[in-house]
């Protein structure tokens, strides 16, 4: 028998999975870590703990299946994107990693874009400067710790820090590259242009790869500490949504993917490159090989959903404990109770300003036509379709662009609820299905290692062999209909209120 293994570095921790060849999870293990936020506003971890941890998960999936190490082909990697590490000329870690979400940068971002001309940007790295990127954060430490910048010899991403500790080697890959602001991503290369204008040495940099690409073998030294054997291949990998993309199949047009976990993602596969002139949705390479990718990002999807659940239904959370139960199935057995629309009550989810399609950090989360005659259903409700119509808005700006979708994917923890999923089929107005594994970004990394190692000529051929979907709920036409007088109205409100979210920032 053969195996594949697949890592996906995540926020909270890493996940390791062993797979077969038929896509069977044979063993998992997760290992967590902390995030640091030593001001406010500010997310790091340390690199070195992620490595701790893929040491562990991969000691822990080998020891649980009782799998000869020699018996796996091919090693894939996916994880958090955007992050800066960065090393100095022996390959030590000078600072901890600057994360994704961390939102200290807006300053070097605005010199990033006048730098450039924000036209100009968009056109050459498909995306706007965002705090989130990689770009700026690398400014940051250059104008605030030069002398630590100094030492820099190499700056990764961080799975590919994981990639120089199994393999010794610094490479990355197109997908994950894409969310840097230093990619060419018409032509998946890294820009001169770009590089030059901001003083940044290529060097630095990593060795650019297809997401396919053996980009290295583990060595002895990584051999001893996971127990994996010497000159197994490592892929080129991918970013997180990138990986799950391949996980779900979404490997051909007409195919996206919506993820409600704490931000609320739309990824859709595109075989030549669009780019918005807006800027309201990012276009990466995508982990397929001459493939791009439209994915747009809300800040607070799940989170939403959360926060109502933490600070208004202590109740149901009571009687979901003692029923071993969980808390959000009971919330939204009571939202389906209340009429679409929730009787006349929208809630806008901006609860940590909004990235697509507003670009906007000072909106926040609204409760718009609120009356004495509401029940704590009918707000659950609004959380909820609210949460669908940013996703929906969203949507629209690909439909805009001409990226055509006939087939939608649902992941996350919002995806478990088969109530969330109708009401995604119904104000999309396409069919909604799910993947019957649950493994996404790691059974992508695996498919990539598997592809690498010569198991499947291809990732569609990898997918087809693999990626098995539940049956579809197709949209309600009655209930599409009647969304649509909701999404319209939640759609004009944003622009309405912008200028005192602006007003109300400034007090």
């Amino acid at each position: 028998m053969e195996y594949i293994l697949g890592i996906d570095l995540g926020t909270s921790g890493t996940k390791t999975v062993l797979f077969d060849t038929t896509g069977a999870v044979i063993a998992s293990h997760t290992a967590e870590y902390p995030l640091y936020q030593p001001k406010n506003g500010w997310a790091e971890q340390e690199p070195e703990d992620w490595w701790r941890a893929v040491q562990t998960t991969v000691q822990a999936v080998l020891g649980q299946s009782g799998v000869n190490a020699a018996q796996i082909r091919g090693v894939g990697l996916s994880g958090q994107m955007h992050g800066l590490v960065m090393l100095d000329g022996n390959g030590n870690v000078l600072r901890r990693a600057i994360l994704w979400c961390d939102g200290r940068t807006q300053k070097q971002c605005d010199e990033i874009t006048e730098t450039l001309g924000r036209e100009n940007l968009i056109a050459v790295t498909a995306n706007p400067a965002l705090p989130g990127f990689t770009a700026g954060k690398i400014l940051w430490v250059r104008e605030n710790e030069p002398a630590l910048y100094e030492k820099c010899r190499h700056i990764l991403l961080p799975k590919d820090f994981i990639r120089y500790k199994l393999t010794g080697e610094f490479a990355t890959e197109v997908s994950d590259a894409s969310g840097m602001n230093l990619l060419d991503v018409p032509n998946r290369r890294w820009s001169g242009e770009i590089l030059s204008a901001l003083e940044i040495d290529p060097a630095l940099l990593g060795r650019m790869h297809e997401s396919t690409d053996v980009t290295g073998t583990v060595t002895k030294a990584a051999a001893q500490t996971t127990g994996l054997a010497i000159g197994t291949p490592v892929a080129g990998g991918a970013g997180d949504n990138a990986a799950a993309a391949i996980g779900t199949g979404v490997v051909k047009t007409g195919r996206a993917f919506t993820t409600i976990g704490t931000s609320g993602v739309i990824f859709a596969h595109a075989d030549s490159v669009t780019i918005d002139p807006k800027g309201r949705v990012h276009s990466f390479c995508s982990a397929v090989p001459g493939a791009w990718t439209v994915m747009s990002c809300t800040l607070a999807a799940g989170l939403s959903l959360q926060w109502f659940r933490n600070q208004f239904c202590g109740a149901e959370r009571e009687t979901a404990a003692s029923l071993c139960a969980d808390p959000y199935e009971l919330m939204t057995a009571a939202a389906e109770k209340s009429p679409v629309g929730a009787n006349r009550l929208l809630y806008l989810p901006y609860l940590m300003g909004e990235r697509s399609p507003l670009l906007d950090a000072d909106a926040r989360g609204v409760f718009f036509g609120l009356s004495a005659m509401h029940t704590k259903r009918d707000l659950t409700r609004a959380v909820l379709e609210g949460v669908t119509y940013s996703q929906r808005q969203c949507l629209d700006v690909f439909r805009e662009m001409g990226v055509p979708i006939q087939q939608m994917m649902a992941c996350g923890g919002g995806a478990a609820s088969p109530f969330w999923r109708q009401m995604l089929a119904d104000v999309y107005g396409c069919p909604v299905q799910t993947v019957a594994s649950k493994e996404g970004p790691a059974l992508g990394a695996a498919i990539l290692g598997g592809v690498s190692a010569g198991i499947w000529k291809s990732v569609g051929e990898g997918c087809e062999a693999v990626v098995r979907l539940n049956p579809p709920q197709k949209p309600n036409s009655a209930a599409t209909a009647a969304y649509e007088p909701f999404y319209r109205l939640y759609c004009s409100l944003y622009p309405a209120l912008a200028q005192s979210f602006h007003q109300l920032a400034a007090l």
